[in-house]
């Protein structure tokens, strides 16, 4: 769902009150981390970079208590889907062990495991990539949340694999969502990193709830929209939001640093 499944950018208004134009205002970042210590960590790291953070988590864990089962090849694709596996005694064993990007596979090591594959590209289609040379006639087992990509799926039968999911945890949204929309809608937000499609769909989904859906994205057209990769832009085009930045790296530091940077000229 981010990008890496929970875990692929934008202006500000004109004027003398904009940021970067003659006032040393502290630009509003919306942020839509899940709702556990990710949001407080995301919020203080925004903080750190002059920004005055908007928390309004947007997605809310739920584990289903499976655990990935067993293959030559496994795919863990959020560091949400490594602490459950851990948590609830898993171990790779043998098999050859593949996370999205660094935050996964730094879960993993924690979790005492060794981690085999981590893509340049941290996106399903990084891992497929990394992964379509070793998988011919071999099953590999992709463990993640209800919400993940079929571009990982339908790429490794493309590469001969045969692929199976077990999804480890389902992605809500919580009840209290919503008050970056109003923000934006009113005209009051400076910035919005969105960290995966689903975080688009859900503040969308939360500023209908609110009637106040066309004017939030009326309101994000006069602020800096982020994206914290290519799947996650697309999904925000797709709903008729204009993203101004993107990162090259699919890392919530890059794209926060882009967001505040970019809020702040």
């Amino acid at each position: 769902m981010s990008d890496a499944d929970l875990d692929d950018t934008p202006g500000a208004e004109d004027g003398d009150d904009a940021p970067g134009a003659g006032s040393a205002r502290r630009p509003s970042v919306a942020v839509f981390r899940p709702a556990d210590e990710r949001i407080d960590a995301a919020a203080a790291h925004l903080e750190s970079l002059g920004a005055d953070p908007v928390p309004d988590p947007m997605l809310a864990v739920e584990p289903t208590g499976a655990v990935p089962s067993d293959a030559p090849f496994v795919v863990l694709t959020s560091k949400t889907g490594v602490e459950l596996a851990a948590a609830a005694g898993w171990d790779p064993g043998d098999a050859v062990l593949a996370t999205i990007g660094p935050a996964t596979a730094a879960a993993a090591r924690a979790a005492g495991w060794t981690v085999d594959v981590v893509p340049d590209e941290y996106t399903s289609a990084g891992l497929v990539a990394a992964l379509a040379d070793r998988v011919a006639g071999d099953r590999v087992e992709v463990a993640r949340s209800d919400h993940g990509s079929d571009v990982l799926l339908d790429g490794l039968r493309a590469a001969g694999a045969e692929p199976t999911e077990t999804v480890l945890y389902r992605l809500t949204r919580p009840p209290e969502a919503g008050e970056s929309a109003e923000l934006a809608a009113a005209g009051e937000l400076d910035a919005a990193a969105f960290t995966s499609s689903l975080t688009v769909e859900h503040f969308l989904a939360a500023a209908a709830e609110r009637g106040v859906r066309d004017a939030a994205i009326e309101g994000l057209d006069s602020a800096v929209v982020g994206a914290i990769g290519a799947p996650t832009a697309e999904t925000a085009a797709d709903r008729g939001l204009d993203v101004d930045v993107v990162p090259d790296d699919a890392e919530f530091e890059a794209l926060a640093a882009a967001v505040v940077d970019a809020a702040t000229e």
